[in-house]
């Protein structure tokens, strides 16, 4: 009998999902976020029905007022329950900011944040390790580059002085460095690489599941918590990139259905992108279920080993064994596990790779129920 990618994440421990049509309109969060979404966002159950299903209406709403903006559209978020969309143009105003949409006038247009951003990507094989990290900051309307408190040096100077000249650009001190959250070999729900390595599985796709770059090298065997074969990294990518595709043997099979972590499995139904400031939960084999909102997207992480662009920033969580793990906005799959700094004791920022990237890198379908 052929065993199920289901029956994987309840020995690996792969993460979340939700409850949302594949056209992405959600009525309600799905049992398995709700005690989660309540204990790390300070929630009753019922604002977590209510912030869930209103975050899925404003997604829903905003290809069409990014048309109406135009040339002048300058990013959205979500705030207090509402959609923000910024403008670098007052008399769009009226047009854009109605029935519960507010709009912000700014002076920079998302297309010029994105280019400036994009300039010094094209350096990142130069940043030196106390330059942290580098995004689109869309609610200050500017690129933010994040450098370690108290760093000097000309390598540093040199690698600012040169991102301020791309464009808009803040420079931010931060006490903390980003790391990867691979992990040793220790017991509960995980996969395996080479008999060493633990990591956890992201999403269910066609032929296996896909996960984080920096967790094994093509070739790398991978083996369930039981020690049974699971499968071969067919693809994988880091640094540059974080993802990764291992291809399962023909013992497992794909499904849709996560791990819920004592909460109830649950069921992914699409993969339709979250807005900044929207709640997110992430799933992994250590810490399982934890969750915050979505941050600054398209952000360029400067780790140890070296870079990795295109992450999205959260204000969740992580600890090493975590890398890998799915992230789930409602029931739509939003990323892996790359990694971050901080832990679940005292709090941390983690930074996840988009699905829809690992599937377009590897042509993969994402499993779906």
């Amino acid at each position: 009998m052929r065993r199920s990618l289901a029956t994987v994440v309840g020995l690996v421990g792969l993460a979340a999902t939700a409850v949302v049509t594949a056209g992405g309109t959600a009525s309600a969060a799905p049992e398995a976020l709700v005690p989660a979404l309540q204990r790390d966002l300070g929630l009753t159950a019922e604002q977590v029905q209510q912030r869930v299903a209103g975050e899925q209406a404003a997604l829903s709403r905003l290809p069409g007022l990014r048309a109406l903006a135009g040339d002048a559209f300058g990013g959205a978020w979500l705030e207090n329950g509402s959609l923000v969309v910024s403008l670098t143009r007052a008399d769009l105003a009226a047009r854009v900011g109605s029935d519960g949409v507010r709009t912000r006038v700014v002076e920079h247009t998302e297309r010029a944040l994105t280019e400036a951003k994009a300039a010094i990507d094209a350096r990142a094989a130069t940043a030196p390790k106390a330059v942290t990290s580098w995004y689109v900051d869309t609610r200050a309307n500017t690129v933010v580059v994040e450098v370690l408190e108290g760093a000097t040096g000309a390598d540093v100077s040199s690698f600012v002085e040169a991102a301020k000249a791309a464009g808009p650009v803040r420079v931010e001190e931060t006490t903390t460095a980003p790391r990867t959250y691979a992990g040793a070999v220790v017991g509960g729900e995980a996969y395996y690489i080479n008999g060493a390595g633990r990591c956890s599985i992201g999403f269910a796709v066609s032929g296996g599941f896909v996960s984080a770059g920096h967790c094994g090298s093509t070739g790398d065997s991978v083996a369930a918590a039981d020690d049974s074969a699971l499968g071969t990294f067919a693809g994988s990518s880091f640094p540059g990139n974080d993802y990764s595709y291992v291809r399962t043997t023909s013992s497992w099979s794909a499904s849709p259905v996560v791990s819920g972590y004592g909460n109830g499995d649950v069921t992914v139904t699409g993969s339709a992108e979250a807005a900044t400031g929207a709640s997110i939960c992430r799933s992994g084999s250590t810490t399982g279920w934890h969750c915050g909102s979505v941050g600054p997207k398209n952000q360029t992480v400067n780790y140890a080993e070296g870079s990795v662009s295109g992450l999205t920033e959260t204000d969740v969580c992580a600890e090493p064994g975590d890398s890998g793990g799915a992230w789930v906005s409602g029931s739509q799959a939003q990323g892996v596990t790359s990694g971050g700094s901080g832990n679940c004791t005292s709090g941390g920022t983690t930074y996840f790779q988009p699905v829809s990237e690992i599937l377009g890198a590897y042509g993969l379908s994402l499993t779906t129920g």
